[in-house]
């Protein structure tokens, strides 16, 4: 993909406003329920962090994915959560307050762990056949531009002005699905051939990998007996990756539109499993034991 507009400042543009939206929702105490609630917080984390890039790099050696959509998936698979898994959690009648925890966490953990792991796909998947450095040091600087800054400035705002932060909620939920929308749908019409030729195979993995994290994320809450809301969120969170994040990664600095299509095709998939979840579990209105 050649450098352009698009890439180098509307996207990370995009994606700057959407983090900026969730530190607007976020204060200290999300934080602290690290320690409060520790068993589900750690559960949920290496669900997301550790079994879900495990998941996804088994799936793509096993299927025998073409390299540069191998690392695709490998980019989405270290991605954190993002606003749209903290929406489904509590239609879901999840732990809305849990989501959002997991969600803050590893947006600032996966600033080291994504180049950590793309760095390593780009080498395992690609070797000699295609020469793409990932300067990992240039890497977390960008991602922490884009994801913990804003982030950051959103929870200072909400400390400074918690009344105009509170009155911002639904306006930049809203602005944030739109964001969201449209930087799909720029990704899908730069990239309309690419999707097309691999969206039947893409689009059932991308469902597997999903279906499979979120399954595995909600047993595993129940094997250590959390409740019932925890146990959807860690599903949730398992299983819905910041698909945006992935794309602006892809797109802005590795410069491979290739690397966006797997994130492309998922950010639409997700819906129909996460569809399921929301109204199995967001029926009526229950009452459930904290």
């Amino acid at each position: 993909m050649e450098a352009s507009s698009l890439t180098t400042t509307i996207l990370p543009a995009s994606l700057f406003i959407i983090m900026l939206g969730m530190g607007l929702s976020l204060v200290i105490d999300d934080f602290k329920r690290v320690l409060l609630y520790p068993k589900a917080t750690i559960i949920g984390l290496i669900n997301q962090l550790i079994i879900l890039p495990l998941i996804a790099f088994a799936m793509v050696k096993l299927l025998g994915l073409s390299p540069m959509i191998a690392v695709g998936f490998m980019l989405l698979a270290a991605c954190p959560g993002g606003v749209t898994s903290n929406l489904i959690a509590h239609v879901s009648n999840g732990d809305t307050a849990l989501s959002i925890t997991l969600t803050a966490i590893s947006s600032f953990i996966t600033v080291i762990t994504i180049p950590l792991i793309v760095s390593f796909s780009l080498g395992h998947f690609l070797e000699n056949s295609q020469s793409i450095q990932l300067p990992v040091g240039k890497t977390i600087m960008q991602i922490l531009a884009i994801t913990v800054i804003p982030v950051s400035i959103g929870m200072l705002i909400r400390n400074r002005f918690p009344d105009f932060a509170l009155r911002m909620d639904k306006p930049t939920r809203i602005a944030s699905a739109l964001i969201f929308i449209i930087i799909l749908v720029s990704v899908i019409a730069t990239n309309t051939e690419l999707i097309k030729d691999h969206m039947g195979t893409l689009g059932w993995i991308s469902f597997l990998l999903i279906v499979l994290t979120m399954g595995l994320g909600f047993f595993s809450a129940k094997l250590f007996h959390l409740n019932l809301p925890q146990q959807i969120s860690i599903a949730v969170e398992s299983g819905i990756q910041n698909g945006a994040l992935a794309i602006v990664i892809g797109s802005t600095l590795l410069q491979q539109p290739e690397l966006s299509v797997p994130a492309a095709i998922y950010s639409l998939v997700m819906f129909i499993p996460a569809g399921v979840m929301m109204w199995y579990f967001g029926r009526g209105k229950r009452k459930f034991t904290l």
